[in-house]
């Protein structure tokens, strides 16, 4: 039995032996999982994600099993401690400890079995009991950990407990006395991602590796499984590997176990000749499936699996290369803050983020900024074939000798949890930002490469300099003065030793030369302004080859208290609410045309202050990938406007500079056709006259599952009568919603604040499907209808129930 996992202990010496272990207790999750032959016994989590009572502060004796829980809320994860707006955060509305209960019996499955529970995270140190056993302490908010109940858990009403310690404390990325506007993101508390049980059988598969190797010559899995052993059974036992396309079984083999009581086995097997295999790219990201099955006897036990792709990602000093062939890599960064709920957000929600950057802003490369994020996201970015950066909590501060080995630790839990995945092409394994560190970092580079080793490492780097720098990749954060400076700073060599270093760029733009505003209420020459940096920075990235590519500061706005006026970050091309601001123009357009033609204006079409009265004036940016622009204004021609390719060069699809001077009184219609060609593909038309404005809304899903977790954002915006937006509006939204379900941000919404546009989410009631349905109400745009269909949840035949158990 194990009855915590130490991460202290068991990744002190930063060992793969030590850190192997730690993942002993962990499931690595595996969204749309082939079917299991029904007499395999997987290790299917079983759900404990509702009916969990949040008591608010933790009272001295809260988490006692004979506490009297009757006053607590009933509350569904993934949870934060409290409700938030979209800006202003106050960290004094979560720092404090908490306390969180769940009540369960026995499961079904367990006789006979070892029983685990999993957490995949909680924020910040989450001591957790059961039955009033303390089973251990959990540091650190963004990482798995799981713990052995088997022997303390009871027939019925057993009470899991869990306090949570969500205070500012010495622990990555936290630490700086400075508080938490010392780093460049906020962190509400709680149990903000999945809990659930785990039934194994006295021996069964506690980890399971797939290393694709020699993918473009003679592709072969190497499968590394650990098997844990309570007890040695009668009979012999035998691990099968399969390899599966969908239910099409490619290959397989089976090799003999031994194993010792008390002890873990490491077993290995190799699959080779797998014939013509489909290679995961960014433009088709093939999937296969690994399933790992013990067999007594011939009798499948335990089965365990992972989606694994075959592709070959390699930086070099000349560039980036994905099987084969280069590729420059085009991204932005991500952090995972959402309006109201901090990052409690579920499944859902996280992959839109993923279909964002990649169907929207046509990124081929996301860097989890600055911590690993949500399984969800990582999931989607397998599937849609995005490239992912990942690190370790951290920003640019450096703690004491305890606090550096919590960075080892947390990358060797990053490692673990995730070292299966296609998607992830670099380890990160420094602190953001952060000074030289040898001792550190050749530890974090050690662990890493101990339980991978085929990707490079790197760490974002605002040091220009090779000395005591011991990664991979120089991943340097270049935010020049570029009205001073043509390009980025040229490519660094490395010294004699290092020879010459692959380079990327891993932030650019952000709020640079000197403009801290970005956000939709600022001047419009800033929001322009955000626009042109980041096609200058693309154009720059693009210029040289030996540049691996871009990450640009950021994605997404995010909460930070770190330097901005209210609580917000506003260097996201989208905003908080995940929609393109002007600075996501330039991203929207870079796409085949054939395959969707975009015309997007960095500007409100308007003459009302704060607009300039004379238009958008001469150096007026659209963004579109069409070979030439016809522009009219009161449908009349004003002008032809090509791509400035003299001026970005190196952008594929360069943006426009159309002189957009109107004289003074005049307020003409704007009509702008695209072409490829002869062909007109895309026309868009634009309102000078607010009368006709009207408020727009809409969902990203119309369906959800009566869960009691799911949730889809709703969209509004304030659009002229072509449906373009318009700048600056203001006023209140009121929002009701009626039907089995809840919503999720502020009432009244506050139009002035924002610029115009906002969301909110909706998310199920647990068990009640029906529809439901949100009423938006404007003073003077009058009012918008949402509908949505909660359905039951599908009953699936693998999936457990926990029965709810009594509250004390």
């Amino acid at each position: 039995m194990t009855p915590s996992l130490d991460r202290r202990r068991l990744l002190a010496a930063g060992s793969a032996t030590a850190a192997a272990t730690a993942a002993a207790s962990m499931t690595t999750r595996s969204a749309a999982a082939d079917p299991l032959p029904r007499t395999a016994a997987a290790s299917r989590p079983i759900d404990l994600v509702d009916r969990w009572l949040f008591g608010g502060a933790y009272i001295a004796g809260s988490d006692a099993r004979d506490y009297d829980d009757s006053r607590f809320e009933e509350v569904t994860l993934p949870h934060c401690v409290t409700r938030m707006s979209w800006w202003h955060w106050d960290p004094a509305a979560w720092q404090r400890e908490w306390i969180y209960r769940r009540h369960f019996d026995y499961p079904a499955v367990g006789d006979g079995r070892r029983l685990f529970v999993d957490f995949q995270g909680a924020m910040v140190t989450a001591s957790v009991t059961l039955n009033d056993h303390e089973l251990g302490q959990h540091r650190g908010g963004y990482l798995p950990f799981s713990f052995e109940i088997t022997d303390h858990v009871e027939r019925r009403d057993n009470v899991l407990a869990v306090r949570l310690d969500s205070r500012w404390q010495d622990v990555p990325p936290q630490g700086d006395p400075g508080g938490a506007a010392s780093i460049d993101y906020l962190e509400p508390g709680g149990l903000y991602r999945d809990v659930t049980l785990r039934a194994v059988p006295q021996v069964f598969l506690r980890d399971l590796y797939v290393r694709p190797d020699d993918v473009l010559t003679d592709p072969r899995l190497k499968i590394k499984c650990e098997i844990d052993a309570g007890e040695v059974p009668a009979g012999s036992l035998r691990l099968r590997v399969e390899l599966r396309q969908g239910s099409r079984v490619v290959t397989s083999r089976r090799s003999p176990v031994a194993v010792d009581t008390g002890r873990s086995t490491i077993t290995r097997v190799t699959l080779s000749d797998l014939g013509d295999i489909d290679l995961w790219h960014v433009d088709h990201p093939h999937l296969y499936t690994v399933v790992a099955i013990l067999e007594l006897d011939g009798h499948p036990i335990h089965t365990l699996r992972h989606r694994v792709g075959f592709r070959e990602a390699r930086f070099t000093s000349d560039g980036f290369f994905l099987n084969g062939k280069r590729l420059k890599i085009f991204g932005l960064n991500r952090h995972q803050l959402y309006p109201y709920v901090g990052m409690a957000m579920p499944a859902r929600v996280q992959r839109r983020d993923a279909e964002i950057l990649r169907n929207e802003l046509n990124c081929n490369m996301v860097r989890c900024a600055h911590y690993p994020q949500s399984p969800d996201f990582l999931d989607a970015c397998d599937e849609l074939g995005i490239m992912v950066w990942e690190e370790p909590p951290g920003w640019q501060y450096l703690g004491d000798d305890a606090w550096r080995q919590l960075v080892v630790d947390d990358v060797g839990a990053m490692v673990l949890r995730d070292r299966s995945r296609p998607s992830v092409v670099i380890w990160g394994v420094r602190v953001n930002e952060s000074a030289n560190d040898p001792v550190t970092y050749r530890q974090t580079r050690k662990v890493a490469d101990d339980l991978d080793g085929t990707r490079p490492t790197a760490g974002s780097m605002i040091i220009y300099a090779t000395a005591d720098w011991e990664q991979d990749i120089f991943s340097y954060d270049d935010y020049s003065d570029w009205d001073k400076n043509a390009f980025f700073r040229p490519v660094l060599p490395g010294t004699v030793d290092q020879g010459n270093l692959p380079y990327l760029l891993s932030e650019a733009v952000g709020a640079s030369d000197g403009i801290g505003d970005f956000s939709r209420i600022a001047s419009p020459a800033n929001q322009q302004g955000q626009a042109l940096q980041h096609s200058q920075a693309l154009n720059m990235s693009a210029a040289d080859d030996r540049y691996s590519g871009m990450i640009g500061w950021c994605g997404f706005d995010y909460q930070s208290l770190h330097g901005t006026p209210n609580g917000t970050h506003t260097s996201g091309v989208s905003d908080h609410f995940r929609l393109p601001k002007h600075g996501a123009r330039v991203y929207l357009s870079q796409v085949d045309p054939r395959r969707r033609p975009v015309l997007e204006p960095a500007f409100y079409w308007g003459f009302a202050d704060p607009l300039p009265l004379g238009g958008p004036g001469e150096n007026a940016l659209i963004c579109s990938n069409c070979d030439r622009l016809e522009i009219y204004l009161d449908h009349e021609h004003h002008s032809t406007v090509r791509p400035a390719s003299d001026r970005f060069p190196y952008l594929h699809y360069p943006p426009f500079l159309a002189d957009l001077t109107v004289r003074p009184g005049q307020q003409p219609e704007l009509r702008i056709d695209g072409f490829l060609g002869d062909d007109r593909v895309i026309s868009r038309r634009f309102s000078p006259d607010p009368a006709r404005d009207r408020l727009a809304a809409d969902a990203d899903d119309i369906e959800l599952v009566a869960d009691g977790r799911d949730a889809t954002r709703v969209t509004f915006a304030v659009v002229d009568r072509f449906g373009a937006p318009r700048g600056f509006p203001t006023g209140r939204i009121n929002l009701s919603l009626t039907g089995p379900g809840e919503l999720i941000g502020d009432d009244p919404f506050v139009l002035d604040d924002t610029g115009g546009v906002g969301a909110v989410w909706i998310r199920t009631a647990a068990r009640r499907p029906g529809v439901i349905k949100l009423t938006l109400k404007h003073p003077t745009l009058g009012q918008r209808r949402v509908v949505i269909r909660s359905v039951a949840a599908p009953d699936h035949v693998a999936r457990f129930d926990v029965a709810e158990g009594k509250r004390s």
